[in-house]
């Protein structure tokens, strides 16, 4: 019987290759020239800092597009609250891996409800689809990349 697994998962490598990359075009952007702004790793994490909170969403929207370069979905960065001190504005960006509970019950809800002949079911982080047919489990997987649930979705262990 054909199975696949959903899961949320990144890539920690291209984070941080995409984050040295965002902190090296920043060295050449004229618009932070005599600015003190940085982007800084510290796994799992991304710490953004700058003068101010608009050059703090120049940086995000930096990194965001060579996460992008990268193959690393957007989705699943997310932005902290800017932090004030002094004369600094600083983000924390982290990174969601796994699929949480209530969202993998929203998923298994979508798939119940398209009528497709296959069973869903919570695994931990990821969950497990299994059906008949080989074309139902594509069908699960273009619903759940139509659906729009503010996280990236990877599909792995397709078996035959």
């Amino acid at each position: 019987m054909p199975s696949m697994d959903i899961v949320s998962e990144i890539n920690i490598e291209e984070v941080r290759n995409a984050t040295e990359n965002a902190s090296r075009e920043l060295s050449t952007r004229f618009d932070f020239r005599g600015v003190e702004a940085s982007l800084e790793w510290k796994k799992p994490n991304v710490v953004v800092k700058a003068e101010a909170d608009f050059q703090v969403k120049q940086l995000v929207d930096m990194l965001r597009s060579q996460l992008t370069k990268r193959q690393v979905d957007a989705k699943a960065m997310t932005v902290g609250e800017p932090e004030f001190s002094g004369r600094n504005c600083s983000a924390t960006i982290s990174f969601k891996e796994g699929i949480e509970q209530p969202v993998a019950k929203k998923l298994v809800k979508i798939i119940k409800d398209s009528k497709l002949k296959v069973q869903a079911s919570i695994q931990g982080e990821q969950l497990r689809v299994t059906g008949k047919k080989r074309d139902d489990l594509q069908a699960v997987m273009r619903l759940v990349k139509e659906s729009d649930l503010e996280q990236s979705f990877q599909f792995n262990n397709f078996r035959d």
